[in-house]
């Protein structure tokens, strides 16, 4: 079986996080992941931290966290290209899969959309829109027909997201279950993600596979 963390940051984007690729690839390979999504936070506070000169500027900085993570992984992780993603309009945060680059250079509006639009987006582009850690606090529940899914179990310590009430919400609802360390920090487990018999390469192949169903949730 193959193990692919979902939820991952890197300090060269993320404002909230310690971790450099270095000590990523270390501590993934480590424990045995052969795949890795980093969904660095894409927000106006990452806009505010990284200080682009443009929109065109932020996403080369939001890309570039991405890229340099992904040569220094080669050969030894598979990292795959997604984001954490927060509206202007409430504190909710959504992991994304499958968007592009250029579909993020082609939408400077992107911040100032509401799920609903945007989920409608994800759809005709084949994306995948997950609320993460819907129950913290300070977090709102969204209608279950304005995602995909789900973030059923979050490893983050520094926070009670109640994984027991978001996994019992999936259910209800039929939507797609995920699971992500929300690694920010060297010093916490890598204790979550999924488990498949396929290795997972790119991000088109984890898109399917979380559609389907066919993988086991890690949550240690």
């Amino acid at each position: 079986m193959f193990k692919t963390e979902l939820h991952c940051h890197s300090k060269d984007v993320s404002a909230c996080a310690r971790v450099d690729v270095d000590t990523i690839i270390k501590r993934y390979t480590e424990g045995g992941y052969s795949s890795l999504v980093l969904t660095n936070h894409l927000s106006i506070y990452t806009y505010d931290y990284l200080k682009p000169a443009d929109w065109n500027d932020f996403i080369d900085k939001f890309v570039g966290g991405y890229t340099k993570l992904k040569k220094a992984a080669e050969g030894k992780l598979n990292v795959l290209f997604g984001m954490e993603l927060r509206f202007r309009s409430s504190c909710n945060d959504y992991l994304v899969f499958g968007v592009t680059e250029e579909f993020l250079r082609a939408n400077e509006d992107l911040l100032d959309m509401y799920p609903e639009k945007f989920h409608n987006i994800c759809k005709e582009k084949g994306y995948l829109f997950i609320q993460a850690h819907p129950f913290r606090n300070w977090m709102s529940v969204i209608p279950p027909d304005q995602v995909d899914g789900v973030e059923v179990f979050n490893g983050h310590k520094g926070h009670d997201s109640r994984n027991d009430i978001a996994n019992m919400w999936a259910e209800k609802y039929n939507l797609i279950k995920t699971s992500g360390t929300d690694f920010h920090y060297a010093d916490v487990p890598t204790n979550a993600g999924i488990r498949t018999e396929e290795e997972i390469k790119d991000i088109n192949t984890l898109v399917s596979i979380l559609k389907s169903g066919n993988y086991e949730l890690i949550k240690e």
